[in-house]
């Protein structure tokens, strides 16, 4: 499934139906999938515990399984998950009407849409070089209706010249979460100035949420035709930096081997690093669709129990 693109459309209810096409053709994949005994527990199930109670065990569903289910109910929340969304300027890339923040909220949409399905809380973080929006873990609809209005209003709105500080807004992020959360990070990893510093303090964030007992998912978004593998045409191109406004004048073919084998580094470093303090890295090529995302969400989910 590809990105789909918004462009007059406005309304909280067009997100909403995304998420829900997105999740409910996920779900009907899942029972051709290896993946199919995950698929009733998450819709309106959980598996039955010792100490459960019988009443709540959903006895059709266990003629055709033979596997005990309980019915989940309204006030039921067996997990908390935080989603962190980077909103800064180089999220605007590669062009306005397709882009790693667009595909950022519509798979956020997209896993808010499912844990409200499930029953689960979740609540949204957006940031630049700050903090711009927290908002607490709730399952409620008005809170989902809330979050889903934010999240549209981002679509409409681009940030020139936002930059990064990745450990400064997870560092905040680990303060304002006061209950043991999933955090879910969709951020394309690029600060506004790359050192070796900045990626020591970036880790230093993950381990702070870590020291507070929280698990944490990493989303690298990327254009990876574009940002990794540097597929331009060969020849001239002016660069602007769309956090700063600087700009550059290459012939691409001078550049590329260079380029690749910087971003290359970068990303084997951060690997190693996550790979070291047990934190889910996860690529997610903004061309690849919304599918890779969720199933990565659901094998998390089902590690955590």
């Amino acid at each position: 499934m590809r990105v789909v693109n918004y462009e007059n459309e406005t309304s909280y209810g067009n997100l909403e139906l995304l998420a829900q096409q997105v999740v409910e053709g996920f779900i009907t994949g899942l029972h051709k999938s290896p993946f199919h005994g995950f698929s009733v527990e998450f819709a309106e199930h959980r598996q039955y515990n010792n100490g459960d109670n019988v009443k709540n065990i959903d006895w059709k569903l266990y003629a055709k399984t033979d596997k005990l289910y309980s019915k989940r109910f309204e006030e039921e929340t067996n997990l908390r998950c935080q989603f962190v969304i980077d909103v800064s300027s180089s999220m605007y890339f590669p062009e306005p009407k397709n882009n790693k923040l667009i595909f950022s909220i519509q798979a956020t949409a997209s896993l808010m849409y499912l844990l409200k399905k499930q029953r689960d809380a979740f609540g949204l973080s957006l940031f630049t070089d700050e903090i711009l929006l927290n908002s607490p873990a709730k399952s409620t609809t008005v809170h989902q209706k809330y979050l889903f209005t934010q999240l549209e209003d981002l679509l409409h709105k681009p940030r020139v010249n936002a930059q990064t500080n990745l450990s400064e807004a997870l560092h905040q992020v680990a303060e304002l979460i006061h209950k043991r959360s999933l955090v879910i990070v969709f951020s394309d990893l690029f600060n506004t100035q790359t050192s070796t510093d900045k990626t020591d303090e970036f880790f230093d964030a993950l381990q702070h949420l870590k020291f507070n007992k929280h698990e944490v998912v990493v989303f690298n978004v990327v254009d990876k035709s574009k940002e990794v593998d540097f597929n331009f045409e060969n020849r001239p191109y002016q660069f602007i930096d769309m956090e700063t406004g600087e700009t550059i004048k290459v012939h691409t073919n001078q550049v590329k081997e260079n380029y690749t084998a910087a971003v290359s580094s970068y990303r084997q470093q951060i690997a190693l690093k996550c790979a070291q303090y047990k934190i889910d890295l996860i690529d997610a090529d903004m061309n690849d669709g919304f599918y890779p995302v969720l199933q990565s969400y659901l094998i998390k989910r089902q590690k955590l129990g």
